[in-house]
This record gives C-alpha cells, sequence and structure tokens, in this order.
C-alpha cells in the first residue's frame, strides 16, 4: 500500500521529494519574475546615471579640449566663448536634426 506510511519504507523521502517540488514551483512563479524585475531596475538605472555622468565628462572634455586648442591663436577669456558658442552651436544642431527625424516618424 503506498498510502500508508508504516508499511511503505519511501513515503518520508517520497513525501520530502513531493514537498521539495511544491516549494520549487511556487518559487519559481513568485520570486523569480520579482528577481528579475528588480534587477532590471537596478541595472537599467546604473547604466541610465553611469551613461549620463559619461556624457556629462565626454562634453566637459570637449569644451576644455576646445579652450585649449583656441588659446593658441586667441586669448584665454577669447578662446572660452568662443569654444562655448562653436559648442552650443554644435548641440542645437544635433537638436535640431534630432527634432526634424522625431517630425518625420510621427506621421508613420
Amino acid at each position: 500500500m503506498a498510502g500508508n506510511p508504516l508499511t511503505d519504507p519511501n513515503w518520508a523521502s517520497d513525501f520530502t521529494e513531493t514537498i521539495i517540488e511544491t516549494v520549487d514551483k511556487v518559487r519559481d512563479r513568485t520570486t523569480k519574475p520579482i528577481v528579475m524585475v528588480a534587477r532590471g531596475l537596478v541595472f537599467g538605472l546604473l547604466g541610465t546615471f553611469l551613461g549620463l555622468m559619461a556624457l556629462v565628462l565626454l562634453l566637459v572634455g570637449i569644451s576644455r579640449g576646445l579652450i585649449n586648442l583656441l588659446e593658441w591663436p586667441l586669448d584665454h577669456d577669447s578662446a572660452v566663448w568662443v569654444s562655448h558658442i562653436v559648442l552650443g552651436s554644435l548641440l542645437c544642431l544635433v537638436g535640431a536634426i534630432f527634432m526634424v527625424r522625431r517630425q518625420s516618424k510621427e506621421g508613420i
């Protein structure tokens, strides 16, 4: 008799396996998706912050490099405002290009 624990020598191990399988199924359906979402949020936010930091450092480096490049023909004060105008114009141009591309994709 498989249902009688007194006559079945494997009853304890079978019952333990059943409990372990049930707990594993519940964990797979509840805990794993939550952990995956939490990891996605953490790594997504970390990537976003690191990307923004890299972008800011890149812009600062480009600005400093442009200032150093323009100090050869100009004095320091003139090199600073000329580099700001050049970098600002480039960023405005990039923004305008993205705005034109955004407008053309909305109609699709």
